[in-house]
């Protein structure tokens, strides 16, 4: 019997993929509809933003832009929020509604099927919201128990804290995008309302994305419901969003005092980039990965495998409509508070020059690799294309990235890196047990503020 010998098949690299690109099209009223077709995506991803910005909310009535965006289906002119809940349901309609930096952001998940019932009801929603006196009450409510939670959760109290301390007082950017306890309390009907007249279709774009074979004439279907909303006070130019300055005495430490903690909750950030940096965006991603993405990063290496201070610290790059922050975050044991922190800090200061080849290869690789992954679903896409529009991008950003991804080295990883590292220094937020934390070596991180 003769043997038989097989070459082993060789493992080659697999092969450059692309983000899709959206069709684009203009609607009577002045929004931008971008449209893609993702066959086999039977549960469509619909997603509207209207250019209303957290910014330009009156002082004092912080938080009334999300609470306006969350009680738009609490009933309309034609019906009632227990109407509305009902047909929703009924028809298997995963429909919410937020507020941001950049504005007001509606979406929703529907089969093909009831893809024209759904854009009649958000229209309906944006025409014709009556916000009832008592359900604006009930969502106010809802949202000082959710301040409530926010403040006894140790990590986003640690958030919280971290962008009162790190942006001027007078920026919005200082306070919570939700609003804060006093702010919130105050807000009624009448402000809502006032609110919602400020909408304008004028700059928003409506995203959809699945798979549209089987939806005959989705463009005239949204340009009939949709495209013909047209906002009670009238047009105007779209508001861009205000200023996120660094406060300048950002660079300090500032413990929330939590006593009897078994973790200390840590939260780091320092001036960014956004995603139009001259090093490209796909060098950060890289760094991400490569300092704090994973479990095999160097912070988790040393802090987690190495040491066992924690079950992970991560670190990412937070981009805004301009410049940005570099962030890290997580817990780590109460006792090993002080020896985690300041070697993550030694960590941080590593220079650009000590990344080398592989490890920078490795990080670059494994982003670029798994974008299918990470794109493979109609709401992903979705997100990350009104993420793009909203910042003036264009719509081959992704795939550019990860060209950037692909041919990134060390050297401009190390320049990258070396401008984060040498600018302003960490604005630091802890929230743990400060005798665990007593022992802080001042040169490290300054004399600490403690607060209740």
């Amino acid at each position: 019997m003769s043997a038989r010998i097989h070459t082993r098949p060789e493992v080659r690299p697999p092969r450059a993929w692309t983000f899709p690109v959206p069709e684009e099209h203009d609607l009577p009223n002045g929004l931008r509809l971008l449209v893609v077709d993702l066959p086999g995506q039977h549960v469509l991803s619909l997603r509207v933003l209207l250019r209303l910005p957290v910014s330009t909310e009156p002082r004092g009535q912080e938080g009334v832009t999300l609470l306006m965006a969350r009680c738009l289906d609490e009933g309309t002119e034609e019906h009632d929020s227990e109407e509305l809940a009902t047909i929703l349901e009924r028809h298997g309609i995963a429909w919410g509604a937020g507020a941001g930096e950049r504005g007001v952001h509606l979406g929703a998940e529907v089969t093909s099927r009831d893809l024209e019932l759904t854009l009649r009801l958000t229209a309906e929603m944006l025409s014709r919201p009556t916000f009832p006196e008592v359900e604006v009450t009930r969502l106010r409510r809802h949202r000082l128990t959710d301040i409530a939670h926010e403040d006894a959760n140790p990590g986003a109290r640690a958030a919280k804290e971290f962008v009162r301390t790190y942006y001027l007082p007078e920026d919005r950017a200082s306070r919570p995008l939700g609003g804060l306890p006093d702010s919130v309390n105050g807000l009624s009907a009448e402000m809502v309302r006032a609110r919602h007249a400020q909408l304008r279709a004028e700059g928003g774009v409506v995203v959809l994305t699945g798979d549209l074979g089987a939806s005959d004439g989705v463009v005239q279907l949204v340009a009939d419901t949709l495209g013909r909303w047209q906002p009670a006070s009238g047009s105007g130019v779209p508001a861009e969003p205000g200023p996120a300055r660094r406060a300048p005495d950002a660079d300090r430490t500032v413990i929330v005092s939590r006593p009897g903690l078994a973790q200390t909750d840590l939260h780091l950030g320092r001036p960014g980039p956004d995603r139009r940096t001259p090093h490209g965006w796909g060098t950060y991603q890289a760094l991400g990965m490569l300092l704090g993405g994973a479990p095999h990063s160097r912070i988790d290496r040393v802090l987690r495998e190495e040491r066992g201070y924690t079950y992970g610290l991560r670190l990412g790059f937070r981009p805004r409509s301009r410049g940005g922050t570099t962030v890290v975050g997580g817990a780590v044991r109460a006792d090993a508070s002080v020896p985690a922190l300041e070697e993550l800090l030694a960590i941080l200061d590593t220079p650009g020059r000590e990344f080398d080849e592989r490890e920078v290869r490795a990080a670059a690789d494994y982003v670029a690799r798994t974008a299918p992954g990470r794109y493979a679903t109609a709401d992903v896409v979705a997100d990350e294309i009104l993420s793009m529009v909203s910042d003036g991008l264009a719509a081959d950003t992704v795939t550019a990235t990860l060209a950037e991804l692909r041919a990134v080295g060390p050297d401009q990883v190390a320049a990258a890196w070396d401008e984060v590292r040498r600018g302003p220094g960490w604005t630091i937020c802890l929230v743990g047990d400060p005798h665990q934390l007593a022992g802080l070596s001042q040169h490290v991180v300054g004399e600490p503020t403690i607060i209740d």
